[in-house]
Order: structure tokens, then sequence, then C-alpha cells
């Protein structure tokens, strides 16, 4: 048996969570429109969420993660362990205080690119990469939700004066 590290007590955590929603979805009122039921979509992401979270608890008791990542205790070595998630994390931030600004079509294919780079690298090539897949990607997902869905998105005041 592995020693109860922090991944076993999260990974039981979220998996004792995910069972708390599943079984509050029998609570769903059912709607009389529709050819889908109202609890169906719920349902089927949090059992991928059930089987992800038994995958992880699987390997956290399997001692598939260290946990010593040995870069030293105290703040500097908290930021340094998680560094990228706090700036992928800030600049996710900075996308939802320019979204009334930006809009969703232009801050997203910006947050896109940016993490993208961030992550992957600055090199001009990577950067071509990167934003050929950012436009691509959220242009797909905005016309998606914009004309297929009929989901009225945030334009932004720079779309807003074109």
């Amino acid at each position: 048996m592995a020693r109860t590290n922090r991944d076993i007590v999260a990974a039981a955590f979220l998996l004792a969570l995910t069972c708390v929603f599943y079984a509050a979805t029998f609570t769903i009122r059912k709607t009389s429109f529709g050819t889908v039921g109202s609890e169906v979509w719920p349902r089927a992401i949090l059992i991928s969420q059930g089987v992800l979270c038994i995958l992880y608890l699987g390997n956290a008791l399997r001692g598939r993660y260290p946990t010593d990542h040995g870069r030293g205790g105290g703040i500097a070595g908290w930021f340094s362990t998680y560094r990228n998630a706090l700036i992928c994390f800030a600049i996710y931030g900075l996308f939802l205080v320019t979204l009334p600004y930006l809009g969703m079509l232009i801050g997203s294919t910006l947050f896109v690119f940016l993490v993208f780079n961030f992550l992957g690298g600055w090199g001009v090539r990577r950067m071509a990469v990167h934003g050929a897949i950012a436009a691509v990607a959220m242009g797909a997902m905005w016309a998606v939700f914009t004309f297929g869905l009929r989901v009225i998105l945030p334009e932004g005041e720079v779309l807003r004066i074109w």
C-alpha cells in the first residue's frame, strides 16, 4: 500500500464529489420539450470525470506521482513548482478582464495563442503554427456556438466599432 500523500487525498475527494454530483442529477426536473432528457449531459460529463478520478486514484495508489520535486521549500520552492500553472492562470485572468473590450472571438484567440507560446516556445516558426492553430480552432468554436447553437457570445468593443 502506498503512503498516503496529497494526490491520494485529492483523488479520493474528487471521486467523492463526483459521486455527490452524480446523485444530484436524479433531482433534475424532467422537461417536456426536447428529445434528450435534461439529466443526460450532466451524467455523461460526470461519468467521464469519475473515470478520470478513478485513474488518478489508481495512479496515486501505485505511486506514479513523485511527492518530492527537489526544488526546496517555502514560497520560492512552491512558486518554482507551480510557476507554469500560475502564469497560465494569470493569462486566463487577463483574458477575463479584457473580455468586455476584445470580445470572445479576439480574446479567446489571443488567450490560446499566448498560452501555446508560453508553454511551447516563442520561436518564429512556432508562433506562426500557434497562431494558425489558435485562429482556426477558436474561429471554428466561435462559429459553432454563434451559428450552430445560436449562443450570444460577447462581441466586445473592438468588433462593435466595425
